[in-house]
């Protein structure tokens, strides 16, 4: 059981000083019934809003098909952002919604979103070993060795004191290749490639655990199923 007003400011539809007046504009239902008061305590699934059930009251995740050019912050001088092309009620929520981790902003490919602090650590930690595949396009041919020096978990990045762990490089031609990863690290394609003398001039992340983009095209979003991978 919740408040009301807290339970209208937790999903994002106003803050918890103006939910008095959408209760007395009767916007808000209690088992069908117009609710009295902000202090009113209901379950979430027992309410409507404006005719219509609380948006995600479990939680929401996010499948997006990040597009070349948007960054993953909300810092208004960094844009365009990611968080533009969702509904801005979600961005209300408290906790609003975050990227699971961050692609940089020449990066494509899958990104996850969620308000939930618990998937975010579980999806991004490394103890669970969630693995990401990442296409890469590089300016030079990629040495030989660079697949059994990814696999081998002793590369050791610029800047680093623990080696990545192994990776799963497949050479698809002399330039391009798929990277399957189980960590995060800052920029870390990029830096694996280059520790072998290669630059990537586009890269592009086809699966994060077991969500792909399934036909989504840059810039388009669905909400995945909220369960852990």
């Amino acid at each position: 059981m919740i408040r009301l007003d807290a339970l209208l400011s937790r999903f994002g539809y106003c803050t918890r000083s103006e939910a008095r007046a959408w209760i007395k504009a009767a916007r808000v239902l209690i088992n069908g019934a117009p609710a009295r008061s902000p202090s009113e305590k209901a379950r979430p699934h027992s309410v409507l809003i404006d005719g219509q059930p609380v948006e995600f009251p479990d939680g929401i995740l996010i499948v997006m098909h990040k597009p070349a050019g948007c960054v993953c912050s909300r810092d208004p001088a960094e844009s365009p952002s990611i968080y533009d092309l969702l509904p801005a009620r979600w961005l209300r929520r408290n906790p609003p919604v975050t990227t699971v981790g961050r692609l940089d902003k020449d990066t494509t490919g899958v990104l996850l979103i969620t308000d939930d602090g618990e998937i975010v650590h579980r999806l991004t930690s490394p103890k669970h070993k969630i693995s990401k595949l990442y296409e890469a396009i590089l300016d030079t041919d990629i040495p030989a060795h660079a697949a059994e020096l990814f696999a081998s978990g002793t590369l050791l990045l610029d800047g680093e004191e623990k080696p990545c762990l192994p990776a799963k490089l497949e050479i698809i031609s002399p330039r391009e290749a798929r990277l399957e990863l189980t960590e995060g690290r800052y920029h870390q394609v990029k830096r694996m490639f280059a520790s072998v003398g290669c630059n990537v001039t586009r890269l592009h992340r086809s699966r994060f655990g077991d969500h792909a983009l399934d036909g989504l095209t840059p810039g388009e979003w669905r909400v995945g199923p909220h369960i852990f991978p």
